[in-house]
């Protein structure tokens, strides 16, 4: 469970200033287990994931408890990653059967009764939630299919399965969320359902600092968010926004995300996103060998020395010739994101000459 344990570090980074004020309950070992697990299981990172496994069943979950964990999966992030997971673990269980390691198998699975399941799930949902389900609405109302597989399905079928708690399950639910993109009205529902397990706020931080390394800085600071009650941020969530960019190449709050980097399979060029918060810029410079830009969220400008600026939006693409002085960055009241390739020459992509005055870019952006 060291690497586990390690994993943990990772809130460090998430910038969670009053953590240390605060006391934090901690998820014992098994529960870590499930965590990593179910993360892993989420991103599809099968080698992290058979590692997770091994340590998983060295800190006392059984064969069965890692299966239901692994079975669950499916109803959060598909088929293709659950049986992706469940034959990782066949793996690890034979490999560990051939090298005279005896795991617990644990508890069977229970039957879920034919007849009334629809009840039973609508029951779980209302213990879960804290609330009392009400007459199904919006997207249930509008295809009832989904609704009825939601409550005889995940909330019957599965939840009741036994093995697991339901406190176990909803661990293995919010780490999945939280390592997934485009799912946050979902991740904080369940959250909620989390702490009605009797999850505390200082688990859950614990959770997301464990979950940081599968699903990376930009989801882990999302789910944070979402935790503590703030909106989540959007947009560039894909690449992460990176880390802070150089005040000797950029002025005003400016995030460099490195994508690919030159002598990486001999590339003759290096790929970064680039996250530039409203004002933020470059300073002047050129490329030795031309650089483009592709945008891809928000308003920014480009311009080139003694020429007037070029507004950019998403969709944007900037072809910049070899050794033209210019600059680019976001607009005054916008978030501006551009994916940037820059050839290289000599082992260099660019050469940097003075800041953009404050002059300078408020007559560009005017």
């Amino acid at each position: 469970m060291k690497k586990i344990a390690l994993l943990v570090l990772g809130l460090i980074s998430l910038g969670t200033g009053n953590l240390r004020s605060q006391t934090m309950e901690k998820l014992d070992l098994r529960q870590q287990s499930i965590v990593v697990i179910a993360a892993n299981t989420a991103t599809g990172n099968l080698d992290v994931l058979k590692t997770a496994l091994n340590e998983g069943l060295e800190s006392g979950l059984t064969v069965n408890e890692v299966k239901e964990v692994l079975i669950q999966m499916y109803a959060y992030c598909g088929f293709p990653r659950s049986l992706q997971g469940l034959t990782a673990f066949m793996q690890v269980v034979n490999e560990r059967k051939a090298a005279g390691i005896t795991d617990s198998v644990g508890k069977e699975p229970q039957a879920v009764p034919v007849e009334g399941k629809y009840e039973l799930g609508r029951a779980t949902l209302g213990e879960l939630a804290k609330a009392k389900p009400g007459t199904p609405a919006g997207v249930y109302a509008f295809a009832p299919g989904i609704e009825n597989f939601l409550k005889e399905h995940l909330f019957a079928d599965i939840f009741h399965r036994g093995v697991l708690s339901h406190s176990d399950r909803e661990l293995a639910t919010v780490a999945a969320l939280a390592s997934m993109t485009g799912v946050e009205p979902m991740l904080q529902a369940h959250i909620g359902m989390c702490r009605n397990t009797g999850i505390s706020n200082g688990q859950l931080r614990q959770l997301i600092g464990i979950i940081h390394p599968a699903a990376g800085t930009a989801r882990a600071e999302n789910a944070l968010k979402i935790l503590e009650g703030e909106a989540p941020e959007r947009g560039s969530a894909v690449f992460g926004k990176g880390n802070k960019g150089s005040e000797a190449n950029f002025a005003g709050d400016v995030q460099v995300q490195p994508l690919v980097m030159p002598g990486e399979i001999e590339n003759l060029y290096g790929v970064a996103q680039v996250t530039f918060f409203p004002g933020g810029r470059t300073h002047w410079h050129t490329h030795p060998a031309g650089q483009i830009l592709l945008c891809i969220e928000g308003e920014g400008y480009y311009q080139e020395r003694g020429k007037a600026a070029q507004k950019l939006t998403a969709g944007s693409v900037v072809n910049i010739p070899t050794g033209v002085e210019h600059w680019h960055g976001a607009a005054p009241d916008s978030r501006f994101v551009h994916v940037a390739i820059s050839n290289m020459k000599d082992g260099s992509n660019a050469t940097w000459t003075t800041p953009v005055t404050d002059a300078e870019y408020e007559e560009a952006t005017r």
